[in-house]
């Protein structure tokens, strides 16, 4: 069991590794481009689709980690005015609907990307990309979050603190 848990922890401490390096390459590429254009040039065509592909990269693939790290953004308003029995429950309870909600995407995420290769897709601007190399990061972005959003369910730590307010 402890081989498994090592595997998944190294998948999503790469999926995060992989997020914060496309991060740094938006950052480049768009000081890149305005340097390009503020010298009369045109920018590579290339340079925005790469970024835009990348904050689909840096957004599915980061999100997991967020979810682990509780940097994810939720309310505490609310909990922090239950009593420590119901906002257990409350916690708990949104916790199983981010589940529900995430195996739901998972299955969708699934199906398009099976789509997607059945039907040979290509994202056709700058260069020909198979759109199934966009969308093979919803099926395991999205696991993976129900799996970090179960460990709030099941686990003894709680995804609400009941303490309002920022906190850093």
């Amino acid at each position: 069991m402890r081989a498994v848990i090592r595997v998944y922890d190294a998948l999503l401490y790469t999926m995060a590794l992989v997020a914060a390096v496309t991060l740094v390459w938006l950052m480049v590429s768009v000081v890149v481009s305005v340097v390009m254009r503020n010298l009369g040039l045109q920018p590579f065509a290339w340079l925005f689709t790469s970024a835009e592909y990348g904050i689909l990269y840096m957004t599915m693939l980061g999100a997991p980690w967020l979810v682990r790290e509780k940097g994810h953004v939720h309310i505490e308003l609310v909990t922090a005015a239950l009593p420590p029995t119901l906002r257990r429950f409350v916690s708990r309870m949104v916790a199983v609907l981010c589940v529900l909600v995430c195996i739901i995407l998972a299955w969708y995420g699934l199906q398009l990307f099976l789509t997607n290769i059945e039907r040979n897709n290509y994202d056709v601007r700058a260069y020909y990309y198979p759109r199934w190399l966009l969308t093979v990061t919803f099926p395991i972005a999205f696991s993976v979050m129900a799996i970090e959003f179960s460990r709030f369910v099941f686990g003894s730590e709680l995804m609400h603190s009941g303490e309002a307010g920022i906190h850093e």
